[in-house]
């Protein structure tokens, strides 16, 4: 089935185009895909012929650099009814709370943060207007780091589209399905599902429900890449395959659209007189794909000790140092603990990597209370940090049975340098101020 929206008429043409159900994918990560929403729209035999089919223009997305090796290359030929090009001048818009590296509102801070869950706002907002930065690292203008987001929305984008040049965005829903409707087509997002969007992709998201929140990682290095699998194997972790890219679906819509882009830190517009996603063939790998996190393979111990959370990593960004990542996307999905004579919740520890995590749902295993789905933590580089007095004595007397952990979904944004927070996140009301008293009360049990 080819999903195509706004043929013609400017109305839905889609079948569950509207609901984002019964959306056709084309599976993979790291494919070379195609996709046509009209037949013959896609070119055989070459790129860029002297006249596109159907009255259409060729245009390439590069998101890397030509020379880059090829088996890193990221790249997608468009075939649209306008080139990109054909737009007019773009015009400074206000921040809002969105902010990018360097991060220079406040100083690096070594305390451990925690917060609830973004409030949800008052007043009409969608995804970008409701974009809040918690922190980040690097600098967009280098191209690397990482920028931390919430988002809170109650609205679609109406005639607005989004993306962003500083890096590729990584979507968490935590509450309120997303339909995003991208240059390449349609991907549903939903809790418990994460959306990977490629730097310079344009989309709208639209809401499915009243109101939507989730967090969002900014990627502004290399391109997420599924981690090597080393002595693991050929299988595990994330499979390729369970990754969904969309097929070709477009708008033909002669109305007027914003067009916001994100670039060197701070967002610019334009109004086109026309829609933007208006790709009716295409193929490459520089494409957006939406996983479902509950088919990650989880590999663990079945003999003692709890494995580094490394192995829960689902992309990776690599950086110029073999193993150390510019960022990590990590989930804690349900799984079965088995170790014997093992304290099996994550053990305390120091870390040069920062860790940055959040709660979809249910309960998170290292901590008892207070880190509530929607809600967050930061245990910058050398924090000391691990489970909470409740959960360190609940788990030094219980049985060591098999136990299922299948009551939370947890994920971290793992990355090389700290991450330096903005004043909107140390100065939120939801931020909880007494976050180091749930390390109260672990009494000292040494009886040499």
């Amino acid at each position: 089935m080819t999903v195509r929206d706004g043929v013609g008429d400017g109305a839905d043409a889609g079948i569950g185009a509207t609901e984002g159900k019964d959306l056709a994918y084309s599976p993979g990560f790291g494919n070379e895909h195609s996709s046509e929403a009209a037949p013959g729209a896609l070119p055989v035999g070459r790129n860029s012929p002297q006249r596109a089919p159907l009255g259409l223009y060729a245009e390439q997305l590069s998101g890397t650099a030509f020379t880059e090796p090829r088996a890193h290359n990221r790249r997608t030929w468009l075939y649209r009814i306008r080139p990109s090009a054909a737009h007019p001048p773009l015009r400074r818009i206000p921040n809002g709370e969105l902010r990018s590296a360097p991060f220079h509102e406040v100083e690096p801070d070594p305390n451990r943060l925690r917060w609830g869950p973004l409030p949800a706002p008052q007043a009409p907002t969608d995804f970008v207007q409701g974009l809040v930065t918690v922190g980040g690292n690097g600098d967009v203008l280098r191209r690397e780091g990482i920028g931390i987001h919430w988002y809170a929305a109650n609205a679609s984008m109406d005639r607005r589209i989004f993306s962003s040049s500083d890096g590729e965005f990584l979507i968490v829903p935590q509450q309120g399905a997303l339909l995003l409707r991208t240059e390449l087509g349609l991907l549903r997002a939903e809790p418990g599902h994460v959306a990977l969007i490629p730097r310079g992709v344009r989309f709208r998201v639209d809401l499915l429900e009243a109101g939507a929140s989730g967090y969002v990682c900014e990627n502004y290095g290399r391109p997420f890449q599924l981690p090597e699998l080393g002595p693991i194997g050929a299988n595990g972790l994330a499979n390729a395959r369970d990754f969904l890219a969309p097929v070709a679906a477009y708008e033909d819509r002669e109305e007027e659209t914003e067009v916001v882009t994100k670039f060197g830190g701070n967002l610019w517009a334009a109004v086109y007189d026309h829609s933007p996603l208006d790709v009716v063939a295409w193929h490459g790998s520089h494409v957006p794909y939406v996983y479902d996190l509950r088919r990650f393979n989880v590999l663990g111990s079945i003999s003692y000790d709890h494995p580094d959370p490394s192995i829960f990593t689902v992309l990776t960004s690599p950086s110029d140092t073999p193993g150390l990542a510019g960022a990590d996307f990590v989930v804690f999905a349900p799984r079965w603990l088995v170790g014997e004579d093992t304290f099996r919740p994550p053990y305390f520890h120091r870390n040069v990597m920062s860790e940055f995590m959040g709660l979809i749902e249910g309960a998170y295993d290292a901590k008892a209370e207070g880190f509530v789905p929607g809600g967050a933590s930061l245990h910058n580089m050398m924090s000391a940090h691990g489970p909470d007095r409740a959960t360190f004595e609940r788990a030094g007397t219980a049985e060591l049975i098999p136990q299922k952990v299948d009551d939370g979904l947890a994920f971290m944004f793992e990355t090389r340098w700290p991450v330096v927070p903005t004043r909107f996140a140390l100065e939120a009301g939801h931020r909880q101020t007494d976050y180091d008293a749930v390390w109260e009360g672990l009494a000292r049990n040494f009886r040499p």
